[in-house]
């Protein structure tokens, strides 16, 4: 009965999730008009400590991208599918724009934090080696792995209007801006190793120990480097801005307390990006953008 039950199981992996849509991602040439001088304090119903971890999170978007940029890259020619390859052409696209936007949101922070310096080196070091020397499934397996983070925090920011209410008006379209784009491909990643590697047995392995391996590696050196930044920020001992931070990540408004769900689904055998349906953000970026053509003017 066991052997019956685990042959099923893999039967049922290797069945591919035809239920699901296909989005076109779309290269958007956006730029935002940061003022450096708020750095510290740009989310002010957020509060600094909150800022500054959304700042330490930001720190590494542009040399992270730049490693999903490589890694799916590297399997584009094993692409038939002519849709799948136009998405990644996209997929390419958006990720580059994004690290631009974040170097230049990221270069008051790094001039006046020591801490978000040294984590930026550590993890430009970091992905460099693995994509040297790792086998190029396991730059995959990452890369969709942290794709999955980026798309259940993208959902936060677009599901909760206080993740950027009261927050500066420029660094806040930059979030949201984000967050669209990461909700556009959200699967384009995952697709690219469904066509590479399949759904069988080992490719659910190969990608459930990548989010093991990539949440015990993300948190492993954010959190130090959270706390070496409030450090350097002076708001380690700031209790009223923790308070909000809790508040933000893990209580009413909860951007990842109410991810947890969403993040466990991954370890589903049959588990597809679009499971969780929430293109209908998506409706608002053509609202979004007339607003920035608007500031812009």
């Amino acid at each position: 009965m066991h052997v019956i039950n685990q042959l099923q199981l893999e039967a049922n992996m290797s069945q591919p999730n035809t239920n699901t849509p296909m989005l076109m991602p779309t290269r958007r040439d956006i730029r935002f008009a940061l003022d450096p001088k708020i750095i510290s304090e740009w989310h002010y119903s957020g509060g600094p400590v909150f800022t500054t971890f959304l700042n330490i999170f930001s720190t590494i978007l542009p040399v992270g991208e730049r490693f999903f940029i490589d890694s799916v890259r590297a399997y584009r020619d094993k692409i038939e599918d002519p849709e799948l390859k136009k998405a990644v052409t996209a997929f390419i696209g958006q990720e580059a724009m994004h690290g631009r936007e974040h170097e230049e949101y990221n270069s008051a922070f790094l001039a006046k934090t020591p801490a978000a310096r040294t984590f930026e080196r550590v993890v430009t070091k970091l992905l460099k080696s693995a994509t040297k020397h790792a086998p190029k499934s396991f730059g995959l397996s990452s890369t969709i792995a942290l794709e999955h983070f980026t798309a259940l925090l993208a959902d936060g920011v677009l599901s909760e209007p206080l993740a950027t209410e009261g927050a500066d008006p420029q660094y806040a379209a930059l979030w949201r801006w984000h967050a669209l784009e990461e909700t556009e491909h959200k699967a384009v990643a995952y697709d690219v190793w469904d066509v590479v590697m399949g759904r069988g047995a080992g490719a659910y392995l190969g990608r459930s120990a990548g989010l093991v391996t990539a949440t015990v590696i993300f948190w492993g050196l954010t959190i130090p480097a959270f706390i070496a930044a409030l450090r350097n920020e002076g708001q380690i001992t700031n209790w009223d801005g923790w308070k909000n931070f809790f508040r933000y990540t893990m209580g009413d408004i909860g951007l990842l307390r109410r991810q947890i769900g969403n993040y466990l689904d991954y370890f589903r055998p049959d588990f597809h990006p679009w499971d969780h349906d929430n293109r209908e953000y998506l409706q608002q970026i053509d609202q979004f953008l007339a607003d920035q053509e608007t500031i812009a003017a």
